[in-house]
């Protein structure tokens, strides 16, 4: 049996598991949510909301949190509350309301939907997916010179051994 999901309050910070990806809103009550999202997704569209990496715009949306997370499980995650101090849930909520209906700049490394939560709640614009897949970039780019490497020091033993 699932343990119940537990009621999120004013100001949490929702990820909602989507496959290859985790998209992020703020729970502003009632069982609405903020997000970013591409002025042409549909609430619910669970996968398809992964072409919000191919714009470079998104709009600010108050969805109920159902419809956004769709069949995806989600939680509600204040990673940062032990790093950053949040602001005020009235201050955070506030704050996403009057972002509702903007079109902003969307980029996926820079001002994508974590980085906007995490500005709402913290007044600190981050993302942990960004920070995390530039380093698995990086772990692989010296593994693969590595590889490389040994390849060249194989290759040129193997040519002083004939």
């Amino acid at each position: 049996m699932r343990a119940p999901i537990p009621e999120p309050m004013p100001g949490d910070l929702i990820e909602i598991f989507r496959p290859f990806y985790r998209h992020w809103a703020i729970y502003v009550g009632d069982g609405y949510v903020v997000h970013l999202a591409p002025p042409s997704e549909i609430a619910g569209a669970g996968a398809a909301s992964i072409m919000s990496a191919l714009t470079d715009k998104a709009m600010v949306k108050k969805e109920l949190l159902y419809d956004v997370a769709g069949r995806d499980r989600y939680q509600v995650n204040n990673k940062h509350d032990d790093k950053y101090s949040p602001l005020p849930p009235s201050k955070i909520v506030q704050r996403a309301e009057e972002q509702v209906g903007r079109e902003v700049l969307y980029k996926l490394t820079s001002e994508n939907c974590e980085h906007f939560v995490n500005e709402l709640r913290y007044g600190v614009p981050r993302s942990d997916q960004v920070r995390e897949a530039v380093m698995m970039a990086g772990i692989t780019g010296v593994g693969l010179a590595a590889v490389g490497l040994i390849g060249v020091m194989l290759s040129r033993n193997k040519r002083q051994k004939q």
